[in-house]
């Protein structure tokens, strides 16, 4: 007799799957291939020593991590990843400003119209040159700008540069040589080197803002201005006295390009009555 061959399916035996294009989505469509993430570090060389330019277009920006070197301290890794990530620093060598120190005293000028075209103008603890930089082009021609740092920094064009400790009892005198006559603005960035002592740091910018004081009012011509850099909170005690005293208005500000995590601000003085 014979045998027929059985319609079910051999339950061992593997099912044929249909070929399916895997090169294709779901929808049919070919995927589109996805671009490997740029590395940081890489598209922050390319830009430029590791300084990396605002996006814009509401994109954020690649913030610039800095590895610790063989014998490099951590506070001076921390600083340089602050440098490298600092807007105004990235703004300053774009611009040709010597230091980002100088978009304070632009800010300043706008706010409270400081440096008048012509002014003859002081700038103490003036090194590496930004704000003598900002003075000259505010100024302009006919301008008399002298500064005076101990630090040694190139010269500056259209300014008068002594090399000189502003604490020398020489200072003073070899200053309003240089000017020729009264100023109309002094300015004061200087600052004492911080020992991390919070009462210690305040007493040393007191005592500098002081003597710029001091020198201020020997030499301002009536209705000059003073701008000088105090810490924490801000002019106190007799320098504020002093201040209230002998100038119209006495103001203090804290402009964009002070760094947030810093203690620093300024006072700024208008309107020289002259010493009562």
């Amino acid at each position: 007799m014979e045998r027929r061959k059985s319609s079910a399916k051999d339950p061992q035996r593997p099912r044929k799957r249909p070929k399916v294009d895997i090169a294709t989505t779901a929808m049919g469509e070919v995927p589109k291939k996805r671009g490997l993430k740029k590395d940081p570090q890489e598209a922050a060389k390319k830009a430029g020593k590791g300084q990396v330019t605002p996006s814009g277009g509401g994109q954020r920006d690649m913030a610039v991590n800095v590895k610790t070197a063989y014998k490099r301290k951590l506070s001076s890794t921390l600083w340089l990843q602050r440098q490298l990530n600092d807007p105004f620093v990235a703004k300053a060598k774009a611009e040709g400003y010597r230091s980002r120190a100088a978009y304070k005293l632009i800010e300043l000028d706008e706010k409270y119209d400081l440096l008048k075209k012509g002014a003859r103008v002081v700038d103490l603890g003036c090194a590496p040159g930004g704000w003598l930089q900002v003075a000259g082009k505010k100024a302009g021609a006919g301008a008399v700008i002298v500064g005076i740092d101990y630090l040694e920094m190139p010269s500056v064009p259209g300014s008068d540069f002594l090399q000189l400790d502003f604490l020398d009892e020489t200072a003073p005198d070899k200053l309003k040589a240089a000017l020729g006559g009264q100023a109309d603005v002094v300015l004061s960035d200087m600052a004492a080197p911080t020992t991390g002592h919070r009462e210690t740091d305040h007493l040393r910018i007191i005592g500098l803002a002081e003597a710029a004081l001091d020198f201020a009012e020997d030499i301002l011509a009536p209705g000059g201005s003073f701008v000088c850099k105090v810490f924490q909170g801000g002019a106190e005690g007799e320098l504020l006295a002093r201040l209230k005293k002998n100038f119209e208005t006495v103001k203090h500000a804290k402009p964009k390009a002070s760094r947030q995590d810093s203690a620093e601000m300024y006072v700024v003085a208008t309107g020289f009555r002259g010493v009562e």
